[in-house]
């Protein structure tokens, strides 16, 4: 059996140590009063309870049985109604919910660190409240005063629940041909007509109400995405006291039987001229929902930790209690722990090199997220926006890559199911293809974050971190310097190439300055570890973790640097019939 446990040493390492965040709260006055160290240790010491007794043993049957839709219900597995309803008593489920509406109020940073943990004890369950809370943060910044105090107080409490409804058959990155209507009925509201699919938490029965937000056209809608608004449609219509009233035209047609998370509902629903109601301006839909869509993307990125970290325990537990062949020539016929091969410390020391740095980043990104709102500081809230792209793309692919790396570890028992390590694989692939695939992201960060300012977020940003390098040059930072030089003049030859090339050197230009900010992740907690704070033996595994990424890992950055010196036209002299 799969078992996970809250690497929470390295969380609150990265929280108060590397990040200094909790001398960043007192001094804010929208945090000071709502917390501090203690306080931020005990929420994520009682979520990990809730993540290591009532969700991850239980992660495999929920597995087996997944969500069931029968007349036209969909039922989850047993064990998600008591997870759920604790997560929803704690407060979990609006735990960077705003105050003013019932949320806990806390920073982004410490929520990202919850949600880490909820994707290691069981991803499915994890996009119940996850997608609700990206619905909460559309709603919050879009919707007017009145929609707010009805909806978000019952959402971030958990009596409710929400879902974003964009992809149809025919329409999934290109938005713009989109065929779902909506036509304004006489009191104010209007009627949505159209069908969505990959609805995840499209319907279910863990909460009294689903409110969905959905993407549709009004009828003097321009052509294109330009012409999309954003919907309110709730599964029951509010009454007069803001309770579940009757029902909408909103039915599911099915559930999609998939290749992992099968505990997540994922549904086709169907809108019948279903009343719904404009959130924010009409034809601005797009840019309101992708205040919701930023939000999963880096929650995609916990997945992808989330499931590698799991992966990497079990791994580890395995390496070490498996007997399998001889490291040394003392006993030729006592079998030794399998960790003492070298090719199995090589997998571990990759997973956990990765996890390591992807928690560092996780904060970093989620603590520019805090300070661009609690500082309203444009810099933190640039450099949140080009950062967003690497922690879905990057954090996904290395999670996935950590999974079938940990399967490898246990040979031919990671294909087995008890185990629990072929579901983590199965599970986690989705992150690298929901909320925009990575290939989407890539394309994003190149074009949009990268050239569309002509590098200036980026160049800036990297030029800050060789000063730090120069001001502090502790181990490995000449090494790290010389990758940004060189990623620097790279990045202006790219800079200076039209958009076909750009395009076509995305994906591993996003790899390679994902593998070059890695190197800075590692930089800042060899900077951050205090001997007379931290024990020897935490101290020692971030060292030597941290030689083994500047050593073995890193200079994968030299490959991509090569590759995208080379002509990217050569992708394009197969002529389309010849493939």
């Amino acid at each position: 059996m799969s078992q996970y446990q809250a690497p929470l040493n390295d969380i609150l390492f990265n929280l108060f140590d590397v990040w200094q965040l909790d001398k960043y709260w007192q001094q804010q006055s929208g945090l000071c009063e709502l917390i501090e160290a203690d306080t931020a240790k005990a929420i994520l010491e009682e979520a990990a309870k809730i993540c290591e007794q009532q969700l991850a043993p239980f992660c495999g049957e929920a597995d087996q049985r997944g969500a069931q839709l029968q007349d036209d219900k969909v039922s989850l597995p047993e064990h998600y109604y008591t997870a759920y309803q604790s997560l929803s008593e704690g407060g979990w489920t609006g735990l960077s919910g705003d105050a003013a509406y019932g949320g806990m109020g806390m920073p982004k940073a410490l929520s990202m660190m919850v949600d880490e943990m909820l994707c290691s004890a069981d991803i499915a369950f994890s996009l119940y409240p996850g997608l609700t809370a990206g619905a909460c943060v559309a709603l919050l910044q879009h919707a007017d005063e009145a929609t707010k105090a009805l909806y978000l107080p019952k959402m971030y409490s958990g009596e409710w629940s929400g879902t974003m409804c964009l992809t149809e058959s025919h329409a999934g990155s290109d938005l713009g041909i989109m065929r779902t209507t909506a036509k304004p009925n006489t009191d104010g509201s209007y009627a949505l007509n159209g069908s969505k699919i990959f609805i995840t938490a499209g319907e279910h029965d863990l909460t009294k109400n689903i409110i969905h937000l959905v993407l549709a056209k009004l009828p003097d809608a321009p052509a294109g995405s330009r012409g999309i608004s954003l919907f309110l449609v709730p599964k029951y219509l509010p009454d007069a006291a803001g309770e579940p009233g009757s029902r909408n035209s909103v039915s599911v047609g099915s559930i999609e039987h998939k290749m992992g998370i099968n505990g997540s509902a994922t549904c086709v629903l169907n809108f019948d001229d279903a009343k719904g109601y404009l959130i924010g301006e009409p034809h601005r839909g797009l840019a309101c929902m992708f205040t919701m869509m930023n939000y999963e993307r880096l929650s995609m990125g916990s997945q992808g930790l989330g499931a590698a970290e799991r992966a990497y325990q079990n791994a580890l537990a395995y390496a070490k209690d498996r007997l399998q062949g001889r490291v040394t020539e003392k006993d030729a016929n006592k079998a030794e722990p399998i960790i003492g091969h070298a090719d199995v410390r090589r997998m571990l020391l990759n997973i956990k090199a990765m996890n390591e740095a992807g928690r560092t980043f996780a904060t970093w990104v989620a603590s520019l997220l805090d300070k661009a709102k609690y500082d309203n500081c444009p810099v933190s809230a640039q450099r949140a926006n080009l950062l967003t792209p690497i922690a879905k793309a990057f954090m996904t692919d290395q999670g996935f890559d950590a999974c079938v790396t940990a399967q490898q570890v246990f040979g031919g028992h990671g294909y087995v199911k008890e185990w629990g390590m072929e579901q983590l694989v199965r599970d986690v692939r989705i992150a690298q293809i929901y909320e925009g695939t990575n290939g989407i992201q890539a394309a994003d960060f190149m074009l949009r974050k990268v050239a569309a300012d002509q590098g200036m977020v980026l160049l800036t940003l990297l030029a800050d971190i060789k000063a730090e390098l120069a001001a502090t040059p502790i181990q490995a930072a000449a090494s790290l310097q010389h990758y940004i030089d060189r990623l620097q003049l790279l990045t202006a030859d790219l800079l200076a190439q039209d958009n076909r090339a750009q395009s076509a050197n995305a994906c591993d230009y996003l790899a390679l300055v994902s593998y070059v900010l890695y190197g800075y992740m590692w930089y800042k907690n060899l900077a951050a570890l205090q001997p007379a704070v931290q024990s020897e033996q935490f101290v020692v595994a971030k060292q030597h973790t941290a030689a083994y990424y500047f050593d073995r890992i890193l200079p994968k950055a030299d490959g991509l640097l090569s590759l995208l010196r080379h002509d990217s036209a050569v992708m394009d002299k197969l002529a389309t019939e010849h493939f």
